[in-house]
């Protein structure tokens, strides 16, 4: 009797996934045209947008009615192929009959990582420069052209860090920021659990050299802390103790974000991010980011003129045109696409990451991307 049990058990347990998958599988599509746009695309796995394809994958939102979207293809921007060898399928290469015809055609466009690919690292040669002459990126005037016509057709806009950062000019940059009521600072951020450059190999050898360059070449940093860079290559360190109560910056939700959402109020956040100055009479701020500073770092961040909060999700939505931005690099997530075929997956979140690792994106997705975008796909759907 017990050994039936045992393996009623055990055959429970592997029904479990097939069922998930089933229920998944059984989901109507729904058809939903979203214009992904990523340059910044090393391999062909698309970090800078597979979190978007997970959750368009799992809520069987298809690019026809019958086709799901394919996280190697189905996006405008850089293309890697084998042997150092790449295609460039971007908007720069539309005419302005095709951008009317794409925005007439897609529901949705999502700008996911404007960034680029540089030439050292794409022809694997190593610098401690942070930059290396560009091969592709930065926003276009053709994605300028679009987002407009995509903004006057009333289309869902979806953007995020880093569309109008470096390599973007400055002049593409001012139209995108008069279109949709922003500023970027010129700073960008991350958070790093160690600032020791002999325990953490993933500080930037450009990080450490620039701020070298202007502190009398000492870098005396060992704790976990906050690096900001600007535009110009200056950068500030805020060090836990020494100029933070608290080392990670962490995203505050509003009540608003939080019922509308089903954000959490509080959400760690260790990966970059940019300061940006909102216009409150266009935009509403439905998440800040919060940098935890004592005396000193408040001190510290006042003599660049950085804000310790700052906001992490802009929202414009009227009668004119629909408007998010995300401060944060919010859709690269280091995820697989296979947990996206099973229904049910998120009530097993808990065993996706761990809590104690400072460093892990996994936990964001699950309790702030995926309701937050979920919530902005469905709602869009509805419209439909």
């Amino acid at each position: 009797m017990k050994k039936n049990k045992l393996l009623l058990f055990i055959a429970f347990i592997f029904a479990i996934p097939v069922l998930m998958f089933i229920f998944w599988w059984l989901k109507p599509k729904n058809k939903m045209v979203v214009a992904i746009v990523d340059k910044t695309v090393l391999t062909s796995d698309g970090q800078e947008h597979i979190s978007l394809t997970w959750i368009l994958n799992h809520e069987r939102l298809t690019k026809t009615n019958t086709k799901r979207y394919n996280i190697r293809n189905d996006y405008f921007g850089f293309f890697p192929k084998d042997n150092e060898k790449f295609r460039l399928k971007g908007l720069e290469r539309f005419t302005d009959v095709q951008l009317k015809q794409l925005s007439d055609d897609a529901d949705i466009a999502y700008f996911t990582d404007t960034y680029g690919i540089y030439k050292k690292e794409w022809y694997n040669q190593h610098t401690d420069q942070r930059s290396s002459g560009i091969l592709y990126g930065g926003l276009s005037e053709k994605d300028l052209d679009f987002l407009a016509l995509m903004k006057a057709k009333k289309k869902l806009i979806v953007t995020e860090f880093n569309t109008i950062g470096s390599p973007t000019t400055p002049q593409n940059r001012s139209r995108f920021e008069s279109m949709f009521g922003m500023h970027w600072t010129g700073w960008t951020a991350r958070y790093f659990d160690s600032l020791d450059t002999l325990r953490n190999t993933e500080l930037p050898k450009w990080l450490v050299k620039n701020y070298k360059t202007s502190n009398n070449n000492k870098w005396t940093f060992k704790r976990a802390g906050i690096a900001f860079v600007s535009d110009l290559d200056q950068v500030v360190i805020l060090e836990d103790t020494t100029h933070l109560t608290n080392d990670i910056p962490m995203i505050v939700t509003s009540k608003f974000g939080i019922e509308k959402f089903g954000l959490p109020e509080r959400m760690k956040y260790p990966f970059w991010f940019d300061v940006i100055v909102p216009n409150n009479k266009v935009n509403q701020n439905v998440s800040n980011f919060e940098i935890s500073t004592n005396q000193k770092g408040k001190t510290e961040l006042a003599k660049y003129g950085i804000p310790a909060s700052f906001p992490a999700i802009l929202m414009h939505k009227g009668n004119d045109y629909q408007f998010y931005y995300f401060s944060g690099d919010f859709c690269d997530n280091p995820l697989s696409m296979t947990s996206s075929y099973f229904r049910g997956i998120e009530f097993f979140k808990f065993l996706m990451y761990d809590t104690e690792d400072k460093m892990e994106r996994k936990s964001f997705f699950w309790n702030f991307y995926r309701p937050l975008m979920t919530t902005i796909l469905k709602e869009q759907a509805h419209k439909k």
